[in-house]
């Protein structure tokens, strides 16, 4: 791994006593998860290692990890004792103990073991109370029933604590791997936030997510509130569709292969995952719990199934009150490809094909929503700016070495070339970014939203040996800037029009993330021919005007004002009793509630309808029918969507007035 970063990264750090501290910081703080296992003086055995990480590394020699493998398990043990006796123990809940928060406090280490005790002491009568008033919201059928009702919660809390430690013990690989890749990611995350060790299921789900279409059983699985896996998720088409025995819900009670029986119990539901999209796994036997207690046994080879996830479908938007304004909606919510085809069609090609669907529709203008797009192959961002651009340079691409590659649209003419609007958040990043930019570089779309993540880095996931069996780092290799040489890195795309969030000030950003990239330029070797220049400072205003005026977005901001306070920044201290948990989470109940109020625009302007082309699909699958309408409603009560509906009409009438 050593080599391959230092031959690899973007921007290699030395391996020095800086670098040695630095790992270690990350190495503790990601093994001694919530700082609730090693003790003060475990932390002060173990700080003789962070001037000697870096020795470690340039000697490679890895076996001093054996010392954190056999203190981890040793901590977890105690700790699996300790929650154990409480079973047995009275609790009190009459207020003795003090409940604190404070997210911005830098927690310390336990001084000693029984400072250990009384941490879980306290967060098992945490957890109980706050089942105890998830299942029942009454407070005074609480009181009158809290002996009865702690009882009956008591042991399933407890229960569900041990098996979050069992899985950290008996993650897949064991505890020494777990640790080992611990060590791994920490000496990557020094060097920037997005190098990262995958072992080889890890490197197949990742593989998984980027494309759109996989072989698969077509079953996705969550943890529900009682730590068990369920099925949450049935592909349509998939394997696990087609037998129909296997419902959402239904819970997983183990998955037989060729190599043994993996037990579902007290394992994360990442080890699942990676199991289900291992590319080894051709075939298996899930055992499943219905609703009504029946356990069945099912046989499922592996089909090719669509992410459903990495599909594009475009609708049309229009007003209430008139139907001479048709506006095209495209959401991307992955830049999707196949990694394994030079070549490959991937999400850019998907999108020319609603496009022409659109188009057919004769739309007057198009909105590609990029909120929680996350990004993915910027090749496909590169061919998604060429449908709206006619040639020139999209990205600029740096090396370690300081050279630089342009990367071009070399395709002569655009595939739509009628107004267009680009949504983002705060969770648009990098492939998202480079298009967002590109299209306000070449003067081409307005972008409209909140300020983007700030990625502007690129990686590859390459071998670390010549062994799949050694893992895969998916490395930092190239920077890429706008085409004006300017970079989005750590300062996100600035929309052309701003719109409240609920997540403005969550500090979610890349800028916030230790060891990011820094902001910088580069000289341009290629101008791009941009289009003139529109004024759009009336659409600006009106927009201003509107959302300062309309009600849902004024309750946006003070709800988010409140959540950044009193959730995000929340700091607040109160007797562990049921009142006052109860007047806590109700509290926060209270605030969920009001987000989902809040995001629901019941009296919207516009309307959502599907294009002719997909109006003939849905007429023979029932079940895909089913799900589109639940997907025009929310889009049509989307108040970010009304907003863009709203600009993209004054943006035509400015241009027409012109």
């Amino acid at each position: 791994m050593k080599d391959v970063v230092e031959t690899y990264h973007f921007h290699p750090k030395p391996i020095n006593d800086t670098l040695s501290v630095k790992v270690y910081e990350l190495f503790i703080e990601a093994i001694n998860i919530r700082k609730q296992f090693f003790t003060q003086k475990e932390i002060h055995l173990f700080g003789k290692d962070s001037l000697l990480f870096d020795d470690y590394i340039s000697n490679t020699k890895c076996d001093f990890l054996s010392k954190y493998t056999n203190a981890l398990t040793e901590r977890i043990d105690a700790s699996k004792l300790y929650l154990t006796s409480l079973k047995e123990t009275t609790l009190d809940y009459s207020g003795s103990d003090t409940l604190y928060f404070d997210a911005n406090r830098k927690f310390d280490h336990f001084e000693t073991s029984s400072k250990a005790e009384k941490y879980w002491r306290k967060n098992i009568r945490y957890n109980i109370l706050r089942r105890i008033i998830e299942d029942t919201t009454n407070l005074g059928f609480i009181k009158s029933n809290f002996k009865t009702l702690e009882e009956g919660v008591k042991e399933k809390v407890i229960d569900q604590e041990l098996c979050r430690l069992d899985e950290i013990l008996h993650k897949d690989g064991g505890i020494s791997q777990f640790v080992e890749e611990a060590f791994f990611n920490a000496y990557l995350g020094y060097h920037d936030p997005h190098s990262v060790f995958f072992n080889t299921q890890e490197r197949d789900l990742f593989n998984h997510q980027l494309a759109n279409n996989q072989m698969s059983f077509g079953i996705t699985t969550d943890k529900n509130n009682e730590g068990k896996i369920i099925i949450s998720n049935v592909a349509p088409g998939s394997p696990a569709f087609k037998n129909s025995e296997i419902e959402t819900n239904d819970v997983l009670k183990s998955i037989t292969t060729s190599n043994g029986i993996l037990e579902a119990y007290c394992i994360s539901n990442e080890d699942i995952l990676k199991l289900l999209n291992d590319d080894a796994l051709k075939k298996a036997t899930f055992k499943i719990q219905k609703r009504n207690g029946q356990i069945k046994t099912i046989k499922l080879k592996k089909g090719r199934v669509e992410n459903e996830e990495n599909s594009i479908s475009g609708y049309i938007l229009k007003s209430v009150e008139s139907d001479a304004l048709k506006v095209g909606y495209i959401n991307i919510s992955s830049f999707y490809t196949d990694l394994e085809k030079y070549n490959a069609l991937g999400m850019a090609n998907d999108v020319a094909k609603e496009i022409y669907k659109l188009k057919r529709d004769r739309i007057d203008g198009l909105v590609i929503d990029l909120r929680f797009d996350g990004g993915g192959s910027l090749k496909e961002a590169v061919d998604l700016s060429g449908l709206f651009i006619d040639r020139g340079p999209v990205t600029i691409m740096r090396y370690s070495n300081d050279e630089t590659y342009t990367l071009k649209d070399t395709k002569r003419g655009a595939v739509f070339t009628a107004p267009l609007i680009v949504l983002v958040n705060q969770f648009s990043a990098s492939a998202s970014e480079l298009f967002a930019g590109a299209m306000q570089d070449y003067n081409r779309a307005i972008v409209i939203g909140s300020k983007t993540h700030g990625k502007s880095s690129a990686q590859v996931v390459m071998p670390i040996g010549r062994s799949a069996e050694e893992g895969y780092v998916k490395l930092t290799t190239e920077r890429f800037y706008r085409p004006t040489g300017k970079t989005h890195q750590s300062v996100g795309v600035i929309p052309d029009i701003q719109f409240p969030s609920l997540y403005d000030n969550f500090d979610t950003q890349e800028q916030y993330i230790p060891y990011a990239l820094p902001n910088d330029t580069i000289s341009v070797s290629m101008e791009p021919k941009v289009l003139a220049s529109k004024d759009i400072s009336t659409v600006i205003e009106n927009s201003k005007r509107r959302i300062s005026e309309n009600l849902l977005f004024q309750n946006l901001t003070s709800l988010n004002k409140r959540l950044v306070k009193d959730y995000i920044n929340k700091k607040l201290e109160y007797p562990l009793t049921l009142e006052d948990v109860y007047n806590d989470f109700d509290t926060m109940k209270g605030m969920w509630t009001a987000t989902q109020d809040i995001m629901i625009n019941t009296n919207s302007c516009i309307t959502v309808s599907n294009t002719s082309s997909r109006k003939k699909v849905l007429k023979y699958n029932e079940a895909k029918r089913k799900e589109n309408e639940i997907v025009l409603t929310e889009l049509s009560q989307d108040i970010m969507l009304e907003e863009a509906f709203l600009i993209m009409k004054d943006y035509i009438n400015a241009i027409n007035t012109k």
